[in-house]
């Protein structure tokens, strides 16, 4: 039997969610700092947002590879990323395929994928993988997370977001994960307005991704973006960033990643919208 959302949610229905699934995007971050990115300096790194973070999150997002190396940190809410990502070395995820066969852990409770979107002639096939993915979850009994993510001219991009919601959100995944509007910048009235439109596209819960955002500006979008109807959010590098610079990450993270949550937790709890509201 399919879990409901409150597998993923705080107890008062909203969503405070941690994602450390970035594979290629986390080396080229290690790398812009001098650091090593073999795969233990990666693994050690995801152990460490997990040993901090997870037990304090509602959700966590893992990818494929370090599900087994999480797992016993992450005590509830365990998501596991299905998409395989088209990306060069220092370079943007290009397009998105997804694993139809993943090797799932006992603890999952859902699966992400990431769609990058484009108006373009590849737009039906986008739609045609969102809704396999959807069968996907449900033939396991999973909830879905479905991440589009837009490319366009950015005088475009608001329009392409409420556009990308209105197209891939018709699959009905369980929960919508979603750009900040503005990319958290600029009047907070104005980052609800766009919130709203997405909102009112959208037959699901939907939360907020941080890619795209600084950090510091982070806060103050998700609080605008839920009161124009998102119910949390589902956030990587706004969160645990700053322990990349940190000779002790784990030190880091307590000291300042796990503040922020906590911040973010009392911010979506005020003003998110609980996920059975929707």
């Amino acid at each position: 039997m399919t879990p409901t959302l409150d597998a993923l949610a705080r107890d008062c229905g909203t969503f405070l969610m941690v994602a450390m699934d970035q594979r290629e995007s986390l080396r080229t971050m290690f790398r812009e700092r001098g650091r090593p990115d073999g795969d233990a300096d990666v693994e050690r790194f995801k152990i460490a947002v997990a040993s901090v973070l997870a037990p304090h999150a509602s959700g966590f997002l893992i990818d494929g590879d370090h599900q087994e190396a999480v797992e016993s940190f992450v005590e509830r809410g365990l998501l596991l990323a299905v998409d395989v990502l088209q990306q060069e070395p220092g370079g943007l995820v290009e397009d998105t395929t997804l694993d139809e066969a993943p090797a799932l852990r006992p603890s999952v409770v859902g699966l992400k994928l990431l769609v990058i979107w484009r108006d373009d002639d590849r737009r039906r096939a986008r739609l045609e993988m969102a809704t396999r993915f959807v069968e996907l979850t449900e033939r396991h009994g999973l909830l879905s997370v479905l991440e589009p993510v837009v490319r366009v001219p950015e005088p475009a991009r608001e329009a392409a977001i409420v556009e990308a919601a209105r197209e891939l959100g018709a699959v009905r995944p369980s929960l919508y994960k979603c750009q900040v509007p503005l990319a958290g910048k600029g009047d907070p009235a104005e980052i609800t307005r766009w919130a709203r439109e997405i909102d009112a596209v959208l037959p699901v819960p939907w939360v907020v991704l941080s890619q795209g955002v600084d950090p510091a500006d982070f806060p103050r979008a998700v609080e605008a973006s839920c009161k124009g109807g998102a119910s949390g959010l589902l956030a990587g590098r706004a969160l645990w960033t700053n322990a990349l610079d940190a000779d002790d990450a784990k030190r880091a993270l307590r000291e300042e990643s796990l503040p922020r949550l906590r911040e973010l937790a009392a911010i979506v709890d005020a003003h998110g919208r609980p996920w059975r509201e929707k």
